[in-house]
């Protein structure tokens, strides 16, 4: 009797184990990550904390532990595609060790969300990269992974669950507007994801991430200093006719003779050391058409009143 019942207890189990490989494919993926996250909390548990190097330092006579701190928080949210086929095929690939690569969240074309990583923990998506002066982006970012070939436009349903989460990354962690970036933006010598169908104006109209104001295009003209001479010299400053008056609006939005391009895109954030893949960069996300090294003048415009922003 005693083997009969230890004969179903296996039995139950093999069938308990196979219902759940059926239920969830990646059970023992899921199984090596709760192991890994189980090994960076006893890491962060360890008391008295290890201090590198403490044998050659003038350490305190006892260990003090402060009773006022909290869990680092994500202050970059870097959007990607996948380049791949299919949200499987990118969840395959973000679960083999291998490939030594993946994100915070995978979201497929059918608008399906894919939370793969805490977001208090280091995802491995942006690679050699940098931002302003940031050059650990991986280390304070969420890396979010849209299902696409790079060639098709965004579906619907998609860009519908991304602004979800944005929304509640935003709301979660105070992330700011201009924080909301693409990793071509960020490795511009490398990437070029999200490819140019990217909603990134609906995005920014949202508060994720900066746009450009597009009346610029249009009553923006660029001036050289004879221009901006002969309307000083046409004003009567001491009068107080309204009508004298300069729109500020205008004279604000004006490209300046000396505008220097590469500052402007340094300041937004871009690594300038290869300009001509920063001038890609930005093209790709603010212009998203004839995206190629050349700023032309209306270029120019966009550029600078971007850099007003970012100031």
């Amino acid at each position: 009797m005693q083997n009969i019942v230890t004969r179903l207890f296996f039995f139950l189990t093999f069938v308990a184990g196979l219902a759940a490989c059926t239920t969830n494919p990646y059970a023992v993926t899921n199984r090596s990550y709760k192991k890994q996250a189980k090994a960076y909390a006893r890491t962060i548990r360890q008391a008295p904390v290890i201090t590198p190097g403490a044998d050659s330092l003038l350490m305190g006579a006892y260990w003090v532990g402060t009773t006022n701190f909290n869990l680092r928080k994500p202050n970059y949210v870097i959007i990607h595609h996948t380049a791949q086929d299919s949200t499987a095929q990118t969840l395959k690939t973000f679960t083999r060790l291998q490939t030594q690569v993946s994100a915070h969240y995978v979201i497929g074309r059918d608008g399906k969300i894919y939370h793969m990583l805490n977001d208090y923990l280091r995802a491995w998506h942006g690679g050699a990269a940098r931002w302003g002066n940031n050059t650990d982006i991986n280390s304070s970012s969420i890396g979010i992974e849209l299902d696409n070939n790079g060639l098709e436009p965004f579906a619907e349903p998609q860009i519908n669950s991304l602004l979800q989460v944005l929304a509640q990354l935003k709301k979660n962690y105070n992330i700011p507007t201009a924080n909301f970036i693409g990793h071509s933006d960020i490795a511009p010598a490398r990437k070029d994801d999200p490819n140019p169908t990217f909603p990134w104006k609906a995005l920014a109209e949202r508060g994720y991430g900066y746009w450009y104001d597009e009346s610029i295009l249009a009553d923006t003209l660029t001036t050289d200093s004879t221009t901006s001479l002969n309307i000083i010299a046409n004003l009567n400053l001491l009068s107080p006719d309204s009508t004298q008056a300069i729109d500020s609006t205008t004279l604000k939005n004006t490209v300046p003779a000396n505008f220097n391009p590469q500052e402007a895109l340094r300041i937004i954030g871009y690594d300038v050391k290869n300009l001509s893949a920063a001038i890609r960069a930005f093209k790709l996300h603010f212009i998203q058409k004839e995206v190629n090294s050349f700023l032309t003048e209306n270029d120019k415009k966009v550029l600078y009143n971007l850099y007003r922003k970012y100031l």
